[in-house]
């Protein structure tokens, strides 16, 4: 039996012949197996490799995508952040602006808000809305009783130009000519028409909340006693009658029977109704406002319409 075999080369120098054992063959053998199958185990592992490295590199793509956009919603949440601090910021400077012009409002009018009274209440008590202008308008005396041509004699003490004698004024001389329509300028009842001492013919009406206006030195009547009025009815016509140097219309506004300065009632409109709690010290308007803006459910609640009217007439 042969123990060896034999390997022939063949070169530029000619052929040479190898003898090796044939346990050199069977190891070259094994090498070249030995080398396919890492060959093969380094394909598939660099297979397998590539594999996870792509799932790796998809999960990385993936994580970065959800933190852009975790980003994204973080810059807005920031961005919103902002915002709203400048919103709070506004709404507290707005708000301190509204704390002060409360302030000015319950000053003129003597309201004390109470120690825990929030923002909220201390304005519904301090400001009306339109439907509560209107019937203040409607109630309290406002506007001029006749067409307004100016004022001949203003309330507070003069000289009487009939008597001479210095007194006090209660009422604002209204000049007009003879038979001018009077108009009442508040919703009352008539409680008094006939001859008064000093007044010549005169006709008083009590409106709400304690008010009352007197038209003197009349002509003739268009009321009698116990006629509930509406504002803007026609109630006389002026005149010359009384302790009078001429015609015109003498107006008093008075409350709870205090002579007030008519003049304020006559000027007093829609566009600046709050000048009255200034001007008008006499008349507790804290209480009214109280009674308006508290116990809305009882008032009479005039229908939209007429109270555009009413507004539209003060205004004016």
């Amino acid at each position: 039996m042969r123990k060896h075999f034999t390997i022939t080369i063949h070169d530029d120098k000619g052929l040479k012949q190898v003898n090796l054992p044939y346990s050199v063959k069977s190891g070259l053998l094994y090498a070249v197996i030995l080398f396919i199958a890492i060959g093969v185990l380094t394909l598939f592992g660099i297979i397998y490799l590539n594999s996870v490295i792509d799932d790796m590199v998809e999960k990385r793509t993936t994580m970065q995508k959800l933190m852009d956009k975790e980003y994204d919603k973080n810059a807005i949440l920031v961005d919103s952040i902002k915002q709203n601090q400048k919103i709070l910021q506004a709404k507290q400077e707005e708000l301190a602006t509204v704390e002060g012009r409360l302030d000015n409002i319950e000053g003129l009018i003597g309201l004390a808000p109470t120690q825990n009274m929030s923002v909220q209440e201390r304005i519904e008590l301090a400001t009306l809305t339109s439907e509560e202008i209107a019937l203040m308008f409607q109630s309290i005396p406002n506007g001029s009783p006749i067409e307004y041509k100016g004022v001949s004699s203003p309330f507070g003490y003069r000289n009487h130009p009939v008597t001479k004698k210095r007194s006090l004024h209660k009422g604002t001389d209204l000049i007009a000519a003879k038979n001018t329509p009077v108009y009442v300028q508040a919703d009352g009842v008539v409680d008094y028409v006939g001859w008064s001492k000093g007044y010549g013919r005169l006709v008083r009406i009590a409106h709400n909340y304690g008010f009352k206006t007197y038209y003197g030195h009349l002509e003739r009547f268009a009321v009698k006693i116990g006629d509930v009025l509406n504002k803007g009815d026609l109630i006389a016509y002026t005149g010359n009658s009384g302790l009078s140097n001429g015609p015109h219309l003498h107006y008093e506004v008075r409350f709870v029977d205090r002579a007030l300065n008519a003049y304020n009632f006559i000027k007093w409109r829609v566009d600046n109704y709050d000048d009255i709690f200034e001007k008008e010290k006499k008349v507790p308007w804290h209480s009214l406002v109280k009674i308006i803006t508290k116990n809305q459910s009882q008032l009479i609640k005039l229908p939209s319409s007429q109270r555009v009217v009413i507004l539209r007439e003060n205004s004016n």
